[in-house]
């Protein structure tokens, strides 16, 4: 690949308190076969960067510029403030419209061409919601303003196996009410299309878990299984993917299983995250499916305790970065 065909790729490394510096400070030293733009507080970044002992020269760039190749070792920066000084390891709610300004700005960046594909690094939920931010997480937020209007779909994968959600982050209790026929079947459909146009699979299989144990037991353990999946695995329908389920959860990831399945959608946050989070974690990708622009995530939190420490792994961000590259040429026209 030449210098004109790398992708440009826009870097928010979340929460300032946690170790979204660190993993940034990290990869900045490694080859990678792209244009880095980091949007972020230039202090914070060199501050952790010499905490932790690594070499970084910072050189920071206007709104409009397109960085060079990436060169380890050298960071460009899109600069944004923090609203109060950071420590590492504290978290403060005055910080929270930082974290979303530069979000903002990634978001606006790719929309406009001037970045091929998003990265973020991990954020505090929590955190933005005390300041008075409605914030569920990134795939929501991606999608609030985009045009046209599109229904984000989260997926996690580490190799072969994939992951993605019908709910996302929501409480159990609300999962069943959450669950229609038209949102699932959509769901269905977004997953189909992006194995064969992000992952090259020409004929996807597709597993789709029951909500209740035993995928209702025959409607003894719940109705949804039957009056709900069942009917969205029907009318998602699409030529050259198989669908298969509705799926027991607790034998869909049975070792004889998964080499038949190229993606799973599980029918809330906590019943299919835990089994690739168990395999993969800190080599997972997060990638927010059925958006115009290419996002990928990290598949761990803001770890405060691990900040400025030296022993946060940057591994989820490097694959994050290499799928987004791998992406961002799977979606350009």
């Amino acid at each position: 690949m030449n210098h004109d065909q790398l992708p440009t790729l826009a870097l928010s490394p979340g929460e300032p308190a946690g170790i979204g510096p660190d993993i940034v400070a990290s990869i900045a030293t490694r080859e990678i076969p792209a244009r880095i733009l980091c949007i972020a507080d230039p202090s914070v970044i060199d501050a952790r960067a010499r905490a932790l002992g690594i070499n970084l020269k910072i050189v920071e760039c206007a709104e409009d510029d397109i960085p060079p190749p990436h060169s380890p070792g050298t960071l460009i920066i899109r600069p944004i403030n923090t609203s109060v000084p950071v420590v590492p390891g504290n978290l403060d709610q005055d910080n929270a419209h930082y974290v979303l300004k530069c979000l903002d700005i990634a978001i606006a960046a790719a929309r406009n061409r001037i970045v091929d594909a998003i990265v973020t690094g991990p954020i505090h939920k929590g955190v933005i919601n005390d300041a008075g931010f409605a914030f569920t997480g990134h795939t929501e937020y991606l999608a609030k303003d985009m045009e046209p209007r599109c229904d984000p779909v989260m997926m996690l994968a580490s190799g072969d196996l994939r992951v993605a959600l019908a709910t996302t982050h929501i409480a159990l209790k609300d999962v069943p009410g959450a669950l229609t026929i038209s949102r699932l079947a959509n769901t269905i459909k977004i997953v189909g299309s992006a194995l064969k146009s992000h992952f090259g699979i020409r004929q996807p299989r597709i597993g789709v878990c029951g909500l209740n144990p035993h995928a209702g037991e025959n409607g003894h353990f719940g109705h949804e299984d039957q009056d709900i999946i069942a009917p969205a695995i029907a009318a998602a329908d699409q030529p050259d993917v198989t669908l298969v389920g509705p799926m027991p959860a607790d034998t869909a990831f049975a070792p004889a299983i998964r080499p038949s399945i190229d993606a799973y959608i599980a029918m809330y946050h906590d019943q299919g995250l835990p089994v690739i989070k168990a395999l993969g974690f800190g080599e997972i990708v997060n990638i927010t499916l059925g958006l115009p622009i290419v996002r990928t995530s990290v598949d761990h939190g803001t770890a405060t305790d691990l900040a400025a420490s030296g022993n946060a792994n940057p591994g989820s961000l490097l694959a994050a970065i290499n799928v987004a590259i791998r992406l961002s040429a799977t979606l350009k026209p």
